[in-house]
C-alpha cells in the first residue's frame, strides 16, 4: 500500500511539473514599454531546472532558457524600432501571455516627495495645470506608467508590487507629476512610446536608496545619522532593497532624480553620496554610461529664508554632476515657494529634465537644455561684472540664449533680484544688479561696499528672483567665494 501511495504522489508531482506556469515579476506585465533597439532582460521563476520557451511577436523570434536550481531564469531578447502593440508568450507546461506591449524609451524616476507628488497634487497642495493635464491624458496613449509600491526592508527583494497602466485621467492623476511631464515632453519631441517607472518615498534620505556596499564604502555612520534626522530617517539601504533591487533587471535608458531635502543635515557628504549612488545604480543596470539627471532642490524657507543650508546642499548637487560623466542638473531657482516645500510647478521641472535628455541623449537641437551657471567675475569701477556659461555670444542674433528683459508679468526688468555682495570684511549685503544686455552679463554693486571681493546669487534657503533666459531657464544659484560660512548663518 505504501508503494502505491508513493507512486501516486510521484505521478501527481510529475503532473504538477508538466503543468507548471511561468511566474513573472510585476514589472513585466501587460501594457509595459520595453527599450527599443536593444537587448532587454526578461526574467522570472519556474520549476527548478525547467526549460522555459519565450516568443516575441515584434520579430517572431523564439528563445529558450533553463531555470536554475532555485527556479530562477533570465534571458536577453532583441527589440526592434519603436512601435506596437506587441505580445510576448512564455511557456512552461502552461502558457503565459503578455499583451499590449510597446517598444520605445524607458526611464526610471526616483527620489523623495517632490518626485512622488502626483499630478493631482497632495492634500491642500496642488500641482499647476493638473486639471488640463488629466483631461488631455488620453491624447498620449503611448505613455505607460508603473509605480513601485513602498517597501522598506533589510533584505533585498526579488519582486515588488505594481502594475503597468495606460495614460488616462485617473492613472495620470495618481502618477508622479515630474515623471509624467518628463515623459510627456519626450513623447512630444520624439514621437515614440515612453515607459516610466517611478520608485519614490517622501521624506527619505539618500542613504536609504544606496546599496549596503555603497554605504559601507562611504563609511555612513548610522548612529550619527539616526541622531540628526527626525522620524522620516530611514536606515541605509532599506529602500534600495525593497524598491530598487526588484526593478534592476528592467532594461532602461536612464534615470531622473529629485531628492536632497532630507540630506540637508549632512550636506557636506552629499556630493560623494550622490556620485556613489549614480555609479552603483549604473553598475546594477549594467551600463556605466546610463544618463542620470538630477533636480536642484527647490527654494523653500526651512528654518529661515536667509539661512544657507539649502544653498550648500545645491552646491554639493552641482559638485556631484561634475564628479561623474553623463550627468547634469535641472535648475529650479524660480519655481520654489516660501511656504510650500512641494513646489507646485512640476511642469517646468519635468520639462527641464526632459530637455537635458533630448539634447544629450537624443540629439534634438534647439531645446533650451542647460541653465546659465556662473563663469567668472571682474571688478570694474567698484562694481562686479558677472559672466555666465550656457549663454550665446554677445550680439549673436541667431541664438536666443540670452537674458530675458521681461519678467513673468511681461514687465521690463528694471533691476535683478537675488544678489548679495561683500568686501574684504566678508560681510554680505543686499546688492543692486542690472542686466548688461549686449554682453549677456550682470552688473552687481552696493553703495555700502566700495571695493567688492565676492558675490552670491540666491545662495540661501529662499530668494525672490527674476533672472531667466529668453527660453525660461533660471540661473543656477552660485557664490564666487569659498569662505567658511558661520554655523549661525547655516541654521
Amino acid at each position: 500500500m505504501r508503494k502505491v501511495l508513493l507512486l501516486i504522489a510521484a505521478l501527481l508531482a510529475a503532473a504538477a511539473v508538466s503543468n507548471a506556469e511561468v511566474r513573472l515579476p510585476s514589472v513585466l506585465g501587460d501594457n509595459m514599454v520595453l527599450q527599443r533597439n536593444s537587448e532587454v532582460n526578461l526574467w522570472g521563476w519556474s520549476t527548478p531546472r525547467k526549460k522555459v520557451k519565450i516568443k516575441t511577436s515584434w520579430n517572431h523570434k523564439k528563445y529558450r532558457v533553463r531555470s536554475d536550481e532555485e527556479g530562477k531564469w533570465l534571458v536577453k531578447v532583441a527589440t526592434t524600432d519603436a512601435g506596437g502593440p506587441y505580445s510576448i508568450t512564455f511557456s512552461d507546461g502552461k502558457k503565459t501571455r503578455l499583451e499590449n506591449i510597446l517598444l520605445g524609451e524607458v526611464w526610471i524616476c526616483s527620489g523623495q516627495s517632490n518626485m512622488e507628488m502626483p499630478v493631482q497634487g497632495f492634500l491642500g497642495q496642488p500641482c499647476l495645470h493638473a486639471a488640463e493635464t488629466m483631461r488631455e491624458a488620453r491624447m498620449y496613449p503611448d505613455i505607460r506608467l508603473f509605480t513601485v509600491a513602498r517597501d522598506s526592508t533589510d533584505v533585498p527583494k526579488d519582486d515588488c508590487v505594481g502594475e503597468w497602466f495606460c495614460s488616462d485621467p485617473k492613472t495620470v492623476g495618481a502618477f508622479s507629476a515630474v515623471g509624467y511631464y518628463f515623459g510627456r515632453c519626450l513623447n512630444q519631441y520624439l514621437g515614440v512610446p515612453i515607459g516610466l517607472i517611478t520608485t519614490n518615498w517622501g521624506g527619505t534620505n539618500i542613504e536609504a536608496w544606496m546599496s549596503p556596499e555603497s554605504n559601507k564604502k562611504l563609511g555612513v555612520d548610522e548612529e550619527y545619522t539616526a541622531k540628526n534626522w527626525d522620524e522620516y530617517y530611514f536606515p541605509g539601504s532599506v529602500l534600495y532593497n525593497g524598491m530598487v533591487v526588484p526593478i534592476e533587471n528592467f532594461t532602461a535608458k536612464g534615470f531622473i532624480w529629485y531628492q536632497g531635502e532630507s540630506n540637508r543635515g549632512n550636506y557636506k557628504e552629499y556630493a560623494d553620496m550622490q556620485a556613489e549612488m549614480i555609479r552603483q545604480w549604473r553598475e546594477a543596470w549594467g551600463d556605466e554610461k546610463m544618463p542620470f539627471y538630477i533636480t536642484q532642490i527647490a527654494p523653500y524657507r526651512y528654518s529661515g529664508p536667509e539661512k544657507r543650508r539649502s544653498a550648500l546642499l545645491v552646491e554639493n548637487q552641482i559638485k556631484a554632476t561634475e564628479m561623474v560623466p553623463y550627468c547634469a542638473m535641472a535648475s529650479t531657482t524660480d519655481v520654489g515657494t516660501y511656504s510650500l516645500i512641494h513646489e507646485p510647478d512640476k511642469l517646468s521641472v519635468g520639462e527641464r529634465l526632459a530637455w537635458l535628455a533630448l539634447s544629450r541623449d537624443y540629439g534634438i537641437e534647439g531645446v533650451p537644455a542647460d541653465a546659465p551657471t556662473y563663469k567668472s567675475m571682474e571688478i570694474i569701477d567698484g562694481k562686479a561684472v558677472i559672466s555666465f556659461n550656457n549663454l550665446c555670444e554677445p550680439n549673436d542674433q541667431s541664438d536666443p540664449r540670452s537674458f530675458n528683459w521681461l519678467d513673468d508679468q511681461g514687465q521690463v526688468v528694471r533691476s535683478v533680484k537675488g544678489f548679495e555682495i561683500a568686501g574684504a570684511d566678508k560681510k554680505f549685503r543686499p546688492a543692486k544688479a542690472r542686466l548688461l544686455w549686449s554682453d549677456n552679463q550682470v552688473e552687481v554693486w552696493s553703495d555700502e561696499v566700495k571695493t567688492p571681493v565676492a558675490v552670491r546669487y540666491c545662495f540661501n534657503n529662499y530668494s525672490e528672483t527674476n533672472l531667466k533666459t529668453t527660453l525660461g531657464q533660471p540661473v543656477v544659484p552660485f557664490r564666487t567665494d569659498n569662505w567658511v560660512i558661520p554655523e549661525e548663518e547655516i541654521d
